[in-house]
């Protein structure tokens, strides 16, 4: 028969056994709680690759569940270094407060046998040689585990920030330690989506991982057993479609998770689906946060206007550019019928002179009725002495140029037609993709989003869109009288008609 020491012993060799029994955290209500895995963190313990990558819900416990875990690496290894990089300080400082915490209140014991060295605001070092260290960048630091907490938020903030904690804080980590990168959703681009993208496809195809291979992790908000709601809540039949979407899928919910859902949304709304997402394709199609366009690409796809849109041989085209001077050039064809705007193709390249993309059209089996160009095409060339009109002109196509009106502007009056868009998921793909990142520049001093519109890759087909949407009532003069218009489109949204939503745009203004 074992010993009381020799029991003692064998318990302290087992890492779930500790994670179990010797740490304290305070939870969610403020209360000093000891530390057990719930559902979530059993699984990724019992999952854990070596380089993790986890789309998430909210308040799961991921972040509190890796804390604990390094924190016993550290004590119970000699020579470890654990690092966690969050996406602000303010966060970074209630990290390490866990950290702190989980520490201070280990018994006597312990402590006396695996004392502290060196205790900063940011790092503490054991007497064993081990340290954890939370900061916003690692960059300097060495690490045998590290943990990025919200990194989808900070590739989508601060893209530069993103490549730096890739190329500086990840490379710090030694082939065969613990790497676990964790966020929700943050729109359809960015590191953090790339990362989950490539791991994704991998779990899909159930190829076998190397050290060097993503694994991804999924969490939806259902797992967690306290996100249910006894009393009866109606369920509105937009409600019930999307629970029975979820049946198919095989996610089944009880009574009280379908009233805690109902119930979250109405405080969340469009939100919801990124916060509390419930399978993965789900939480990046609905990330909005500092998006232009965020809820309206998720109404269209929710509507199925994204799917398939032949050409109409019948109907005439319309193209609408983003002329790129050393940069991308982007094209909309599309095609109006009836009320609806049917967007048929994309078209975008690099580094191509206006002959190529007028060569391109020339060849689709498409009859056109106008070329739709941003004001700055009728600006005079210094090498040639000819504006992109009349060079266009030259070679048997004639632009329309766009009023010039404030981007932001522009970019409202793209909400107002949204509504009335169909757009061929194959053949628009890129467009699309541009318009679901088309976001708003972030403010690293302030940290907020600015009004003004972020410039990259997705900037020129949001651009070519701007163009399609300030001159879609002089393409529709064809068929359709200016009170025609508006009249459609109130008629589309539920107001009454009257107003011209160019100037009065019944909607609200400033996502």
């Amino acid at each position: 028969m074992k010993s009381d020491i020799e029991i003692a012993r064998d318990r302290l060799s087992d890492r779930l056994w500790r994670l179990n029994h010797l740490y304290w955290i305070i939870t969610k209500t403020g209360e000093k709680q000891r530390f057990e895995l719930n559902n979530t963190q059993q699984d990724l313990f019992d999952n854990m690759h070596f380089m993790n990558v986890i789309l998430k819900a909210r308040q799961l416990g991921i972040t509190t569940y890796i804390v604990i875990l390094f924190l016993d690496i550290c004590i119970f290894n000699s020579n470890c270094s654990c690092g966690i990089v969050a996406d602000t300080r303010e966060n970074a400082e209630n990290i390490f407060k866990k950290v702190k915490f989980a520490f201070d209140n280990l018994p006597e014991e312990l402590k006396k046998e695996r004392p502290i060295s060196t205790d900063t605001v940011r790092e503490l070092v054991f007497s064993n040689g081990s340290s954890f260290r939370v900061g916003t960048s690692l960059r300097s630091s060495t690490c045998t585990h590290l943990h990025i907490s919200e990194f989808g938020k900070i590739a989508a903030q601060s893209p530069e920030r993103a490549k730096e904690i890739i190329s500086g804080s990840l490379n710090t980590v030694q082939v065969g330690q613990y790497i676990f990168v964790e966020s929700t959703a943050q729109g359809t681009s960015g590191k953090f989506y790339d990362l989950c993208k490539t791991a994704q496809e991998m779990k899909e195809k159930k190829v076998k991982l190397s050290q060097l291979d993503w694994k991804f992790h999924f969490y939806p908000w259902f797992r967690d057993s306290s996100y249910q709601l006894s009393s009866w809540i109606p369920i509105q039949p937009e409600m019930q479609e999307y629970f029975t979407k979820l049946k198919v899928m095989g996610i089944e919910l009880s009574d009280s998770q379908k009233m805690w859902y109902i119930a979250k949304c109405g405080t969340q709304r469009e939100e919801m689906k990124r916060e509390f997402p419930s399978y993965p394709q789900e939480a990046f199609l609905a990330s909005s946060d500092g998006l232009f366009f965020g809820p309206q690409i998720v109404l269209a796809r929710s509507e199925d206007r994204i799917g398939s849109v032949p050409h109409d041989a019948s109907c005439p085209c319309f193209t609408a550019w983003d002329l790129g001077y050393g940069d991308a050039s982007s094209i909309w064809v599309y095609q109006l019928v009836a009320k609806e705007i049917h967007l048929i193709e994309y078209i975008e390249s690099s580094g191509q002179p206006l002959t190529y993309y007028l060569e391109l059209l020339s060849k689709r089996p498409y009859k056109y009725e106008k070329h739709f160009v941003p004001h700055d095409a009728a600006a005079h060339e210094l090498s040639t002495g000819l504006s992109r009109v009349e060079v266009a002109r030259n070679l048997g196509f004639n632009f329309t140029v766009a009023p010039r009106l404030p981007v932001i502007d522009g970019i409202d009056i793209c909400r107002t037609i949204f509504n009335r868009c169909w757009f061929d998921e194959s053949k628009c793909d890129r467009g699309i993709s541009c318009l679901e990142n088309f976001k708003k520049d972030w403010n690293d001093r302030l940290g907020t989003w600015e009004q003004k519109p972020l410039h990259n890759w997705a900037s020129h087909g949001a651009d070519a869109f701007r163009v399609l949407a300030t001159t879609l009532k002089e393409a529709d003069n064809r068929s359709m009288t200016a009170e025609d218009l508006d009249r459609s489109y109130n008629e589309a949204k539920g107001f009454t008609a009257g107003g011209n939503f160019f100037n009065t745009p019944p909607y609200a203004p400033g996502f």
